[in-house]
């Protein structure tokens, strides 16, 4: 049997809980705790992350990306496989040894994607960048956490707020298109999307290639032209009502 090999660790930023990189023959895996938050074998949701939101916006040699999350890169290659020579993307990556280590074991997953002369990288947090980008992006594309939910840093749960949701609406260029990964869907979420303003598609994709293995939820949200005000939690518990009424009379 082959042994699984502890690269590296680092604490994340709250302090409650620490980040493990693994290898194990020619694959690597992060954890946080005694939970897998990543593969190299499985990547393909990484991907379609960066594949779906940049379909959805007009490609300018001036177009600007913001990743939250590097993880092991694949989203940061597949955005940079289809953005021109003048395009910018800014990776956000709260957790210096992540950077490091996409520098170190893990360059070759993403073909040394840092080493690329469009990418900037910031070891801030996302919401940073976000909070003081009003209008700066085409797309920004956010792999935090493990969903909603979260899982390594409660910090995490401003992205999946109200707060959060209208922040990233107004760091958005018009047109401008918003992305979420996730392990599961939350119909929840979804409806907060759509209250704050945004014209929202929640997709099912594999996390591997094939037709077998888990599926992830990659939620792809279209800024409109005319955003809605920001929402009061009892407008949002009003606008479930509404939802839940109508969902009553299609199913009588």
């Amino acid at each position: 049997m082959i042994p699984q090999i502890l690269l590296d660790k680092a604490e994340t930023p709250d302090g409650g809980k620490e980040l493990r990189l693994y290898q194990h023959d020619k694959d690597f895996l992060i954890s946080v705790g005694n939970v897998q938050l990543m593969s190299s074998r499985t990547h393909e949701s990484e991907e379609a992350l960066a594949h779906l939101a940049l379909e959805r916006i007009e490609i300018k040699e001036n177009t600007r990306v913001l990743i939250g999350g590097l993880g092991m890169g694949f989203t940061l290659r597949a955005a940079l496989d289809v953005l021109p020579a003048k395009a910018r993307v800014v990776v956000a990556e709260l957790i210096p040894a992540v950077v490091k280590w996409n520098r170190g074991p893990l360059a070759d997953l993403a073909g040394h994607a840092l080493e690329d002369s469009r990418v900037e990288v910031h070891e801030v947090d996302a919401a940073k960048m976000i909070r003081h980008g009003q209008g700066r992006y085409d797309a920004i594309l956010l792999d935090v956490d493990n969903g909603p939910a979260g899982l390594s840093r409660t910090g995490n749960h401003w992205f999946y707020g109200l707060s959060g949701l209208h922040a990233m609406l107004a760091a958005l260029r018009p047109d401008g298109v918003l992305a979420l990964w996730s392990a599961g869907p939350d119909v929840e979420f979804t409806r907060r999307m759509e209250i704050v303003g945004f014209d929202v598609e929640s997709i099912r994709v594999r996390a591997r290639a094939g037709k077998k293995g888990a599926h992830h939820v990659i939620w792809i949200a279209k800024k409109n032209r005319n955003p809605a005000p920001p929402a009061s939690s009892s407008e949002i518990r009003e606008g479930r009502n509404r939802k839940a009424s109508r969902d009553h009379w299609k199913s009588r």
